[in-house]
């Protein structure tokens, strides 16, 4: 079974950068769509991003548009799904999880989850 794992996370001042990664290991991912998702506390999991699966396509919440960036490379590297998040928020502070869909394109629900990590963005 696809497991994913989630790194990256940390705690960072306002306006600086994050790069968080999503990879397994056993499995590639080169035939998935991957999301991104975050959930704050007492609030709903939002999705943040998707790239399809030959990372031709994708997608972002408009409240990170312009400030991450997700991003794959098949060739280079199958087993790893990136967000690099530029100009942080307070805001943006929550657990960060990636997903991995079945299908290759940013439709339908997501089969595979990972844990997550914390990303805090305070002064």
């Amino acid at each position: 079974q696809l497991q994913l794992v989630e790194s990256g996370g940390g705690l960072v001042q306002p306006g600086g950068s994050l790069r968080l990664s999503c990879a397994t290991s056993g499995f590639t991912l080169e035939h998935y769509a991957i999301g991104w998702f975050r959930q704050a506390p007492g609030k709903e999991r939002e999705e943040v991003s998707c790239i399809t699966a030959s990372g031709g396509s994708t997608n972002y919440a408009d409240f990170v548009k312009g400030r991450f960036t997700i991003s794959r490379d098949n060739e280079k590297n199958a087993n790893t799904v990136y967000l690099q998040m530029n100009s942080l928020k307070p805001e943006d502070t929550a657990v960060y999880y990636c997903a991995a869909r079945s299908i290759r394109l940013c439709v339908g629900l997501y089969d595979y989850w990972g844990q997550g990590t914390q990303v805090t963005v305070s002064s």
